[in-house]
């Protein structure tokens, strides 16, 4: 990779008038913006449906994506609704999931009705998408846990499963014209970026979630009991920031089950995320090497043990399909040397965070210890913002890094942005939240905390100003990132 600058923001993120940021004008006012100071990657999160708190890490779907991130203005545009149809929403500090659901779910109806009537959105939509609607249908039905679904649902009963597509013929075609819409949407975007000569990175969670369609479909897939219930669950060991280790609780894949389809259902999914993204973030990376296995029934992580992931046979049929291997490791935690083998041996960026690099003088976050083939972050949606870290640290890292950076204070996360842009490393990632200075009430994420405010966070109107793109793009300039 060459020398490139990038911002971390979710489109949930950004300004609209239906209180949630959407694929619409504002994404692309983003491109324009960061076009504009120099910028060359937009990474995003997840974006599959979220959870009632928002999260895009516990989606139900591995490969759909989120119809809240729908733009309105564009629906009006393309014909699907009306101008006095799209639904308007005061406020745009913070995205209230439960409001911005209700608000949008007629006018979202109503295009897809309009679609559906003129698309034939079952021929179009993929085996996964078709399935996806139909767990979507059934979710609303039966509720979200299938494995408490009626006996023949849960086995997936070739009779019933008919007879639900029958039934629910109308929710599915709807759900599947909203995927129809999202990959029209989010395609006109793509097109958009590379007109301009930015890259879409993606994030692809390492796990998925019990209540998901991935593995209703395919439960023979991870580790289940007869019951459909986990017989183990995923976590990570006890460590400096927890004396009981943490609890994730997805379930584990079975990786000979996996191996015997030669892993058609990873395949499949990378695949996806590799049609909506030039590059794709791998979370939680190190699980390609091994994963915590807990029992299902534990209290606290310190029993466990570690268990081997996919590894080289995935990556390897991986780098087949995919020479380049367009992907970022996650390689942050708990971190072997099978890992960096992985990591080395394919190629892959790792990461730095820069507000890890002072937690001790002889860090490896550090910026003269920075490799080129790494992607150097000020910080990622889980850490709190510069500013808000500043505030928030121990007195004794922050004065390691005023005196390693010459700052203030005050001026320290404009300097950690500064550092990032300098480092050796090939691609620098900084927030937007960093990038306009906002303190801690900007946090896209409190890991462990559900609401909270978690994933809420937006950009304000006016915020992408030229005045802010020349000063960014002057520091880009220096660092020889354009």
């Amino acid at each position: 990779m060459s020398r490139r600058a990038g911002v971390l923001l979710h489109p949930s993120s950004l300004p609209s008038h239906s209180g949630i940021g959407e694929l619409g004008p504002g994404a692309r006012a983003f491109l324009d913006w960061l076009a504009s100071s120099g910028h060359r990657v937009w990474q995003v999160l997840p974006l599959n449906p979220v959870d009632r708190h928002g999260c895009p890490y516990a989606a139900a779907s591995a490969t759909a994506g989120e119809p809240l991130l729908l733009s309105m203005d564009d629906l009006v545009r393309d014909g699907w609704l009306t101008q006095s149809e799209r639904p308007y929403a005061g406020g745009h500090d913070r995205v209230d999931y439960p409001a911005v659901r209700a608000r949008k779910a007629p006018a979202l109806t109503l295009a897809a009705d309009r679609v559906r009537a003129q698309v034939d959105v079952v021929k179009a939509a993929s085996p996964s998408m078709r399935t996806w609607a139909l767990y979507r249908a059934l979710q609303e039905q039966h509720g979200p846990g299938w494995p408490q679904w009626p006996e023949a649902l849960r086995h997936r009963d070739a009779d019933a499963l008919g007879a639900a597509r029958d039934e629910h013929a109308v929710a599915i075609e709807r759900e599947l014209a909203l995927q129809w819409l999202f990959d029209a949407q989010w395609g006109a975007l793509r097109e958009t970026a590379d007109h301009l000569g930015i890259e879409l990175w993606g994030d692809v969670p390492f796990f998925v979630g019990l209540w998901s369609a991935d593995v209703w479909a395919q439960p023979e897939l991870w580790r289940l009991d007869d019951d459909f219930e986990p017989q183990v669950q995923s976590g990570v060991p006890p460590d400096a920031f927890s004396a009981t280790g943490q609890l994730w609780g997805h379930p584990l894949y079975d990786e000979a089950a996996h191996a015997a389809q030669e892993h058609a259902w990873w395949m499949g999914r990378i695949g996806r995320a590799l049609e909506l993204h030039h590059r794709v973030r791998i979370d939680h990376f190190r699980g390609f090497a091994g994963v915590w296995e807990v029992a299902a029934d534990a209290d606290d992580a310190i029993g466990g043990s570690w268990i081997p992931g996919p590894g080289r046979p995935l990556l390897e049929r991986m780098v087949a399909r995919w020479p380049d291997l367009p992907l970022l490791a996650e390689d942050l935690g708990v971190i072997t040397p099978d890992v960096e083998a992985l990591r080395d041996d394919f190629d892959l960026p790792g990461m730095a965070i820069l507000q890890f690099a002072f937690e001790r003088a002889d860090h490896e976050y550090l910026p003269h210890n920075h490799r080129q083939n790494q992607v150097v972050f000020t910080g990622t949606h889980d850490n709190d913002t510069l500013l808000g870290w500043v505030h928030s640290t121990d007195d004794t890292v922050r004065d390691r890094a005023r005196r390693y950076l010459a700052a203030s204070d005050r001026d320290l996360p404009w300097y950690l942005c500064r550092a990032a842009w300098l480092s050796v490393a090939d691609t620098a990632i900084v927030p937007m939240q960093d990038i306009l200075s906002l303190g801690g009430h900007a946090r896209m994420n409190v890991p462990g905390v559900e609401g909270g405010g978690n994933w809420s966070w937006r950009m304000g109107p006016g915020a992408l100003n030229l005045s802010l793109a020349a000063r960014v793009r002057e520091q880009l300039v220096m660092a020889g990132r354009i």
